[in-house]
């Protein structure tokens, strides 16, 4: 993959065909055509913005472009100097920028990169948990640029658009998932994506170790605490 090296890699089979869409096709209609230089994603966690970054670097290798994702989940550990010279590959690919809203070495340098990447050919995909017009950002500049180029709220799914997602990546992995034991388990666990995602391949581990099927009894029995399994 023609991914800068900083050290931090894309997740496998994360790509736009397998995300559930659902009430964003203006988003999906946007990612897929790949012809806005600037694009801001914004919605509350589980709305699948990690998902759509990550998914636009595998299709940028599949193309045969460099390509940079970038979290700033953990921004504390980062420097701002990792935004320097970003603006000589395809794409970039920004992950919760709100993470670095007031703090000014990080607005500065992210403004900077605004301006060397619009003097270029470079794309840039931002997400945030808000709009660019309520991110607390405190340099005024950065705060227009943010605005440039396409603004997509993105819409959590519902608990049916979960479950079609749920069945969707069972099959992929070739697991049988009925939909019984899908509403169960939604019912059950925490309801954000990668929760359930993380579920779901543990589910496919056990189920395969113990060459069971997916049943609503087995299921509920690895949902036990440990303290209270069968001995």
């Amino acid at each position: 993959m023609n991914q800068l090296p900083l050290g931090i890699g894309l997740r496998e089979g994360v790509t736009l065909d397998n995300f559930y869409f659902g009430e964003n096709r203006e988003a999906r209609h946007t990612l897929i055509q790949r012809k806005q230089p600037f694009i801001y994603l914004w919605g509350p966690q589980g709305s699948g913005k990690s998902h759509l970054l990550q998914a636009l670097g595998h299709q940028a290798a599949t193309r045969g472009e460099t390509s940079a994702y970038l979290p700033l989940v953990d921004a504390a550990k980062l420097s701002p100097d990792y935004l320097l010279g970003l603006e000589q590959l395809s794409l970039v690919c920004i992950d919760d920028i709100d993470r670095i809203a007031q703090q000014p070495q990080w607005e500065e340098a992210l403004f900077h990169l605004y301006n060397r990447i619009r003097a270029g050919h470079t794309r840039l995909a931002l997400t945030a948990s808000s709009s660019p017009a309520t991110l607390p950002i405190a340099l005024p500049d950065l705060r227009s640029r943010l605005s440039w180029g396409l603004v997509l709220r993105l819409t959590p799914l519902d608990d049916e658009g979960k479950l079609t997602i749920l069945q969707q990546r069972a099959r992929a992995r070739g697991m049988e998932l009925p939909p019984e034991v899908a509403r169960y388990l939604l019912q059950r666990i925490s309801r954000d994506m990668t929760s359930l995602s993380e579920w779901l391949e543990k589910l496919d581990e056990r189920s395969l170790a113990a060459q069971r099927k997916l049943t609503i009894p087995f299921v509920r029995e690895l949902l036990l605490p440990d303290k209270e399994k069968p001995a």
